[in-house]
């Protein structure tokens, strides 16, 4: 049993579980957007084990591809999938048998749903091989994660409407920019491992100033899909409470390269439940 608890907690670590949060209440904004309200139990669930097995699967390959840079940089040296404490085969059937599950969910959620998950997947595994030709992996996993909006909708409605776009390239953009403020810390090792990063190839303050870009975007997105899907003024809160938290991450990176953690854990994490509990309340209030 101790043997079973330890390697759960080697395979939690690996694909560090509790950052599903950063796509999760993303998922549930355009389900709750679409279904005008609660969308139910049933579609709680899977939509729920789909982000996560989704996120497992592209974590995973990510880690079982990345393992001999991983290796090198002292940032990553004491991952599971380097320090030995999980094989390469045991990540490679983790990986697969998330992409299956999330390949089965699809199925009992709804025919469309079924019909977009492979390319989906193809999509989220694509980023792992970016950084190694293009500095454009960042735009690459952005889009990895603004795909979540389009699941939800998809899920609740078998349509993809306007202001699931909006909401979408916010998300892509707001996870392009604070994956841009990440990658400061990895500058110095892309630059001599001959990795693609903007910060590796521009430098820290052209990084700084297109992820402030990025956020600037996002917050026109989003205001752009509240505006669309007709929503009140709690959802409004929702974007003005998202630029209090985005400005608060950019005065964090930008006073200490060491708050980047931080910047990039804590605040995100925060915003997309914050922004999620905004549109609960404005649904309810309506």
């Amino acid at each position: 049993m101790k043997r079973i608890a330890k390697r759960l907690r080697d395979f939690n670590e690996l694909v560090m579980f509790q950052h599903s949060i950063f796509s999760l209440p993303f998922i549930f904004i355009a389900m709750v957007v679409a279904a005008k309200g609660w969308f139910g139990f049933n579609l709680l669930a899977l939509g729920a084990v789909a982000a996560i097995s989704a996120r497992n699967t592209a974590m995973g390959f990510n880690r079982y591809v990345d393992r001999v840079y991983d290796a090198h940089n002292p940032r990553t040296a004491n991952r599971p999938s380097v320090d030995g404490r999980l094989t390469g085969g045991s990540i490679a059937l983790f990986t697969l048998t998330n992409g299956l599950i999330f390949i089965g969910v699809a199925y009992f959620v709804n025919p469309l749903a079924f019909y977009v998950s492979v390319p989906v997947l193809l999509v989220l595994l694509s980023y792992s091989y970016f950084k190694r030709f293009s500095s454009m992996a960042h735009i690459i996993l952005g889009i990895s994660l603004g795909l979540a909006p389009m699941a939800g909708s998809i899920a609740v409605s078998e349509t993809i409407p306007l202001w699931t776009l909006f909401l979408s390239f916010g998300v892509m953009f707001w996870v392009a920019g604070f994956d841009l403020l990440y990658s400061l810390q990895d500058m110095e090792f892309d630059k001599s491992h001959g990795l693609h990063s903007i910060p590796s190839q521009y430098g820290s303050d052209v990084t700084l100033r297109l992820s402030l870009m990025f956020h600037v975007v996002t917050i026109l997105l989003w205001e752009l899909f509240v505006l669309e899907a007709s929503l009140g003024w709690m959802a409004q809160v929702g974007i003005i409470v998202s630029i209090l938290m985005l400005s608060y991450e950019h005065y964090l990176v930008r006073r200490d390269f060491t708050k980047i953690d931080r910047a990039f854990f804590t605040v995100n994490g925060y915003l997309g439940f914050v922004f999620f509990g905004c549109i609960i309340l404005d649904e309810v209030m309506r």
